[in-house]
């Protein structure tokens, strides 16, 4: 057997066992350790708005039209969050209103 295959296959059961392995060891969810319930709720959270920071990290917003469609998204993004409470038509939209922003309005 190719070295390459080996590798994918290691690598493939890895990536499986890091999934499950969570499943198997707290798998009643009215014993779970305090720190695993509190990360359960609070790290979906701190994950977004970690990625929305990276993502606007690069943003300038003090040279000419800079940083408005960013700041025209985000906020299109959390106006529909808000309304909706659909987090992938937030995604979905805020996109959109990122690529008409940047590719039509402030081409």
């Amino acid at each position: 057997m190719n070295n390459d295959v080996l590798i994918i296959i290691a690598v493939a059961l890895g990536t499986i066992l890091t999934r499950v392995l969570p499943f198997l060891i707290f798998n009643d969810a009215e014993n779970l350790p305090p720190a695993i319930s509190y990360l359960s709720k609070v790290l979906p959270y701190s994950i977004m708005a970690m990625l929305v920071v990276y993502c606007l990290r690069d943003t300038t917003f003090i040279s000419g039209n800079h940083g408005f469609p960013e700041i025209i998204a985000v906020s299109i993004t959390i106006i529909i969050h808000l309304l909706k409470e659909n987090t992938l038509l937030s995604i979905l939209v805020g996109t959109i209103t990122y690529m008409i922003c940047i590719q039509v309005i402030f081409a």
